[in-house]
């Protein structure tokens, strides 16, 4: 009886694996005739996504400004306390100020080149 059982339990997991691979084939299949769509959906959803975040820039331009004036504040009260930043740390906040009064100040130069970017 305990070889009938392990031969049943033998052919059940081929059946699994069989009926795993049809599924993962099935899905492939699948996706090469729906793959065209892929470009107008992410087109669809990067124009709402774009709606939204013009909306939103002014709270996130100050999210920003806020979140820098706090990472010079910590960077003043560890020099108050006579810690050291170390030279990373203090990169990473320059580089950031960097970062945010470029796309403060420039927004539609930084929109063409992520569009002459993104179209090649």
């Amino acid at each position: 009886m305990d070889t009938a059982r392990s031969i049943a339990k033998a052919s059940g997991s081929g059946r699994t694996i069989l009926a795993s691979l049809a599924a993962l084939g099935s899905v492939v299949l699948a996706s090469t005739c729906c793959l065209p769509m892929f470009p107008f959906i992410f087109a669809a959803g990067a124009a709402g996504s774009s709606a939204f975040f013009a909306k939103a820039r002014p709270f996130l331009l100050a999210a920003a400004l806020l979140s820098l004036a706090f990472a010079f504040y910590q960077r003043w009260r560890a020099k108050r306390c006579q810690c050291k930043p170390s030279l990373l740390s203090t990169l990473v906040l320059w580089f950031s100020v960097v970062v945010v009064v470029t796309f403060f100040l420039f927004p539609q130069v930084i929109a063409n080149l992520v569009a002459n970017f993104l179209a090649r």
